[in-house]
């Protein structure tokens, strides 16, 4: 994902509540991750490079998906514990414990509640999801600064000792997992592409709207714990994700609303006719400049007139 930089500070948590606050949040942050993957899984679309390998490799051993990463999380785990354990956290736990298994667990209730062939509509409804939910879920696990997958870790401990970008490295790193995801047989698709160098943008949305805030909430009412304070941050959170989805959804009726009941040549006159009116509203700007630029004149001649 490399149109997010790596940063690897941690926010200062004094309180035990702020602490199991953002426990909570990584945990619930790692279960979205599961569940947009697993959208992506069982509509085959493609998932993201790691976890594309994970579930060929886990194929060809007969072993199950979560059983697998987890021993493969655990040989990156010692990498990182040996070279930059500042990186290991709770967080580091909830992912490389839990993803997998959880992946399985949400594919075999989407199975349930999906049980027909995969269609184009639906494919392409499990991608939209699942890229929605599982770029929620990273945004709202990284927020917590409570550790990063180990995974995640290796590109920055590559690029600390090498001086080479973080995001170089980080590509380079998914290309190869993508390759070794298409050599087992792994669910490589488009969206496996665009989760590893695509959905930074996304992530930073929800960044901005959600996570960073909710995060500022967490610390506010930790220190002050409170009825008030949590009504007031979930009020506000629920306000803003209102906001987002009534914003979208209100842009995309108003512009179906009024461009269905037109014809072609509706069209086109009302192109033409927006293009008269810019062109009058330059002649009325350029009539205006003029008696602007008049009537500063005037004011000026009269002001050398008075001394």
């Amino acid at each position: 994902m490399e149109n997010i930089s790596y940063d690897n500070s941690k926010n200062v948590i004094n309180k035990p509540l702020d602490f199991f606050l953002r426990a909570v949040m990584s945990l619930v942050g790692v279960s979205l991750i599961a569940l947009g993957a697993a959208f992506m899984r069982s509509g085959k679309v493609g998932i993201d490079p790691f976890t594309a390998m994970n579930i060929g490799m886990s194929n060809k051993l007969g072993i199950s998906l979560g059983l697998f990463q987890l021993l493969a999380n655990l040989v990156l785990f010692i990498i990182v514990l040996i070279f930059d354990r500042k990186q290991i956290g709770i967080g580091t736990i909830f992912n490389m414990v839990l993803v997998g298994f959880e992946i399985e667990y949400f594919s075999s209730v989407y199975t349930a509640f999906f049980p027909k062939a995969i269609s184009i509509p639906m494919m392409i409804f499990d991608a939209i999801v699942g890229i929605l939910v599982f770029t929620l879920g990273t945004s709202i696990y990284m927020s917590t600064k409570l550790g990063v997958s180990p995974y995640d870790a290796i590109a920055p401990i590559i690029a600390d000792n090498t001086h080479i970008k973080y995001q170089k490295i980080r590509s380079a790193q998914d290309i190869l997992f993508m390759i070794a995801a298409v050599v087992v047989a792994g669910p490589f698709g488009f969206m496996t592409i665009f989760t590893a160098f695509f959905a930074g943008s996304l992530i930073s949305f929800w960044n901005n709207t959600i996570s960073r805030e909710l995060m500022l909430h967490i610390d506010h009412f930790s220190m002050k714990p409170s009825l008030q304070n949590a009504a007031g941050g979930l009020f506000e959170l629920g306000r803003r994700g209102y906001d987002i989805v009534s914003s979208a959804y209100q842009d995309t009726y108003i512009m179906q609303k009024q461009m269905s009941g037109y014809t072609n040549t509706e069209i086109e006159e009302l192109i033409k006719r927006t293009n008269d009116n810019i062109r009058k509203n330059e002649q009325v700007q350029l009539i205006l400049n003029k008696r602007l630029e008049s009537l500063n004149a005037e004011l000026k001649q009269r002001a050398l007139s008075n001394k």
